[in-house]
């Protein structure tokens, strides 16, 4: 067994963390009277979210590679043990 967290804790980390993060820039545009319209502000929004969105699946798999490797590691020590005997 791997110290790694599953992957549905990485997942559900990440969707809180995108709630807040989405809230706290919904309400800044909203209540700023900046000049940048909205609508490109909803855009970048939407850009940043789905580059997110790309980078937690990097991530995931990263983290499923290294899940492997360590898998084949613990194996490989156990066998280096069998052939020590």
């Amino acid at each position: 067994s791997t110290p790694n967290a599953p992957e549905d804790d990485v997942a559900n980390r990440y969707s809180r963390t995108d709630r807040t993060t989405y809230s706290r820039y919904s309400r800044d545009a909203n209540s700023s009277g900046n000049s940048v319209p909205s609508n490109a502000l909803e855009k970048r929004i939407e850009e940043l979210e789905r580059e997110l969105a790309k980078e937690r699946q990097e991530n995931v798999r990263l983290m499923k590679i290294t899940q492997d490797k360590e898998e084949l590691i613990g194996k490989l020590k156990e066998e280096i043990d069998l052939l020590n005997r």
